[in-house]
Parts: structure tokens; sequence; C-alpha cells
């Protein structure tokens, strides 16, 4: 009885972790640009704010819970197809990339924010923290890669993957910040936005992230460590 207990209150914690998160995500979802408050989330999930307080002691680290369910769920699907012995393209690992990180209009913009309050708004217990879960999801599929493509040293599986993110980080940013009111300096200089980001974002990062990928899977095996 005590164990069906037990079990009973881990998925109602669950549930509620969950529905926190969930509420948080429909908030940024409908107002991307600003940050919904402890008493919103509580309202939106059907919750006390008491109870999400509980869960979250602020809502910078509730914002850095959704960004981390998201890569979480990047790299689950990463991890299972690196795993298994069908052999994984590149192109593989590019869909799984649009799928989950891309695509879904939050993410990216999430991601950018995410490093802001890590730096400035995040106790650093709790930025530690996630750093070291993120540091052992990207080890597993880390290596996972360096199964699968075996032109990669030790360590160029978690190399590639850190690159691969702070590409689309940076030109997200990039992308975003060209961005607005058209009679802006991009307007005003003759076109000053296309030489920052001359296509489209998701074209200008398919090219970039496939640029990566075959060069490092080019390069000699005494090229430059990781």
């Amino acid at each position: 009885m005590v164990i069906r207990q037990r079990a009973i209150q881990a998925i109602d914690k669950q549930e509620r972790h969950d529905a926190i998160l969930d509420a948080a995500e429909r908030l940024l979802g409908r107002a991307p640009d600003r940050v919904a408050s402890v008493a919103e989330v509580a309202d939106e999930a059907g919750l006390g704010k008491g109870t999400v307080y509980l869960y979250f002691p602020s809502k910078e680290e509730l914002l850095l819970a959704v960004h981390e369910r998201a890569m979480d769920s990047f790299f689950a699907d990463v991890a299972d197809a690196v795993a298994r012995p069908t052999t994984v393209r590149i192109e593989d690992v590019m869909e799984l990339t649009w799928r989950h990180i891309v695509e879904p209009p939050l993410v990216l913009p999430l991601a950018a924010r995410c490093f802001g309050l890590m730096a400035h708004s995040i106790p650093p217990a709790a930025a530690c923290a996630f750093k070291e879960r993120m540091g052992k999801r990207l080890a597993l599929v880390g290596a996972g890669l360096e199964r699968q493509f075996p032109q990669l040293p030790a360590g160029g599986g978690v190399a590639l993957l850190r690159r691969s993110y702070a590409l689309m980080i940076g030109l997200w940013q990039m992308s975003n910040a060209t961005r607005g009111d058209p009679s802006s300096c991009g307007a005003a200089t003759g076109g000053l936005n296309s030489i920052f980001v001359p296509e489209p974002f998701p074209v200008e990062l398919d090219r970039a992230l496939r640029a990566l990928w075959q060069g490092t899977l080019d390069a000699p095996a005494d090229s430059t460590p990781p």
C-alpha cells in the first residue's frame, strides 16, 4: 500500500510539473516577447501560485525548464536514432533538428533568452544543475555519433553538437535582429539586412549546418582536435 501511494504521488507530481510547463509554454506562445508571472502561469495551469513555487522558485527557472524539456525531446530522439543498428545519415540528424528545434516557434527564441537568464537571473546552483544535466545528454548523444561516424575522434561528437547549437543560436539572433521596422537602418542603407542574412533563416541555417557537418566528417583524422 505504501509503495502504491508513493507511485500515485509520483504520478501526481509529474502531472502537476507537466501542467505548469504546458501553461508556461502556452503563455509564451501568446506573447513571445514577455515573461509571464508565476501568478499568470498558475492561473493558466489551474493551480495555486504556491504550488507553482513548490516546483519552480522563480519564473526564470520555469522558463529554463520549458527550454530543457524541448531539448530533452530532441536529445532523446537523436539518442534513439544513433543507438539503432542501422546507419545514421546527416540527413537524419537534420530532420530531427528541424522537427525539434527549428520548426517549433518557441525553441530558438527561448534558448537565446535562457543564455542571458543563466548569466544574470538563475541562481548559480540551478544553472550548474542544468548544465550538468545537459552535459550528460551531450555526452550520451556525442558518443553515439562517434559510433555512427567513425571518422569523428574521441570527443568529436560532443564538439559537433556544441558547434551546431551555437551556430543555430547565432544565426537565429542575427536573423531576428534584422527584422522589424522596414524604415530602420536596413532600408536606409540600401539593404543592409541582406548582408547579414542574405537568405531566409531556414535556408541559411540549412546550408550552414550541412557545411559544418560535412566539413567536420570529411576533415582529415589528424586535423585540429575538438
